[in-house]
């Protein structure tokens, strides 16, 4: 194939996207694939001739698209939304056609700017204050392992990339059991370990890191000689929603001179709308804040925002300047790349741009919105029922349910019974999660095309599946 014959192939890729996404409510939400099918499928070595597209397309249809989740379905209520608009697809199009490197302002000047402007408007949607300075990672879990080894150098007094951890004192962290796995992969890629990361207790109804407890383990870890160096905070943790009491431990941070870094990877999509914001008031006061629009806002993965209060200390954590890097002639650029872990970095702010300006922001909110109301409505419909138990309480769209009918032995076997037959089922997909000591479902509204029609299906379809066991 050559660029002569990509017109061909192009408009036929636009049609197909097209029908993909009209056509998604008559396909079942995952695959129903078995294990190895699709390896099976496939030759086991390369061909050594050119292959017709035509054929290269049709196995394509029949061999990857029924071992696809369909992420883009409108009735994707599992896990959280990886959203993809048509303007965003259509600015990943001309991004892949382009396939510009843009790990410096020389290597691609437009990219840099745009970075930058977009980082500016993202943070005044969601009303961070000015003295915050953007940066797109590929995931949040980039941006909080960056986070994290900006908590470790700042500790360390900005020796531990030179002299390694083993000069040191160990190193601490303090989150709760709500925030997201990729903490975990943080601590152990910086070289902190799993033994220093210490889990807060939580309480209330938001299950919000305890703060009389996150004090008395910072004391006793100082009283014993090790080095206390960063705060975790969660909003819209990913099992529950669990959401910190950012204010208190801004408070606490100030006080201990530690690093405040807040992931809401899901939920800070939802402060584009100022109802929303008192979930994570306080966090103007964080270090570091990080929330992906390729969840909630319509980009598609990867596009992770990343806000940063002193991006000296982030650049002095991660930059790296040999000769060969070096734009010289140009003052006052920004090389996004000092930024980040990875060298290599893709356009991906033009995604932004096309969203913001195919949609604009009240389009949104609308969107978001929407997705709340709907969802818990849900709830309150399930919370009606005689035989569902409502396990937390919604955290914007999302929320977990048990069901439990009068005379059941087993609840735990019976909801993962209930879990697998609706994903079995096809019309709706769900996951659960562990809450306290058994399982919950999982329901989360949040997919760009889903309507309250779909939403109001999902319920019927939890009640019918469930009562038909």
């Amino acid at each position: 194939m050559r660029w002569t014959d990509f017109p061909k192939w192009g408009r036929w890729m636009a049609d197909w996207a097209a029908g993909y996404h009209a056509g998604l409510r008559d396909r079942p939400v995952r695959a129903r694939s078995t294990p190895g099918a699709v390896l099976a499928a496939l030759p086991a070595h390369a061909p050594e001739a050119p292959e017709p597209m035509e054929q290269v397309i049709a196995d394509f249809e029949s061999l990857v698209v029924p071992g696809i989740t369909h992420w883009q379905h409108p009735r994707f209520f599992a896990y959280f939304p990886s959203n993809a608009s048509p303007a965003a697809v259509l600015a990943d199009t001309l991004i892949a056609a382009m396939s510009p490197q843009c790990m410096l302002w020389q290597t691609s000047p437009a990219a840099t700017e745009m970075e930058t402007r977009m980082m500016e408007w993202l943070r005044d949607a969601i009303a961070l204050p000015e003295s915050f300075h953007g940066v797109i990672q590929d995931s949040a879990s980039s941006a909080t392992l960056a986070a994290v080894l900006v908590m470790r150098e700042r500790a360390l007094n900005w020796a531990g990339n030179q002299q390694g951890l083993s000069a040191h004192a160990p190193v601490r962290i303090y989150c709760s059991g709500e925030v997201h796995t990729s903490v975990d992969r943080a601590i152990w890629v910086a070289g902190i370990g799993s033994d220093n990361l210490r889990r807060i207790p939580t309480q209330g109804p938001t299950r919000a890191m305890d703060p009389a407890a996150l004090r008395a383990a910072i004391a006793e870890d100082r009283a014993a000689g090790l080095i206390p160096a960063g705060i975790i905070g969660s909003t819209g943790g990913t099992s529950t929603g669990g959401s910190d009491d950012i204010a208190a431990l801004a408070d606490i941070a100030e006080a201990e001179g530690l690093f405040l870094h807040v992931d809401a990877a899901w939920a800070g999509s939802a402060m584009i709308c100022e109802e929303f914001r008192p979930l994570w008031a306080g966090v103007e006061r964080a270090d570091s804040v990080v929330f992906n629009p390729h969840k909630w806002l319509g980009v598609q993965f990867d596009c992770s925002a990343h806000f940063i209060r002193s991006p000296e200390d982030l650049t002095r954590t991660l930059a790296y300047r040999p000769e060969f890097l070096k734009t010289h002639g140009a003052d006052g650029i920004i090389n996004y790349s000092e930024w980040s872990v990875p060298l290599g970095r893709r356009f991906r702010a033009l995604k932004l741009w096309f969203l913001l300006r195919a949609y604009g922001l009240e389009a949104l909110r609308a969107m978001i919105r929407n997705h709340v109301t709907w969802s818990q409505a849900l709830c309150e419909g399930l919370r009606s029922e005689a035989d569902f138990t409502i396990v937390t309480e919604p955290v914007l769209s999302l929320f977990t349910f048990r069901y439990t009918p009068e005379g059941a032995d087993d609840l735990d076997a019976l909801n993962q019974r209930l879990v697998q037959a609706i994903n079995d089922d096809g019309r709706i997909y769900l996951t659960q999660t562990q809450v306290a000591d058994g399982i919950a479902l999982r329901f989360q509204a949040g997919q760009w095309d889903c309507t309250e029609a779909d939403v109001i299906l999902a319920g019927e379809v939890i009640r019918e599946i469930a009562r038909g066991l």
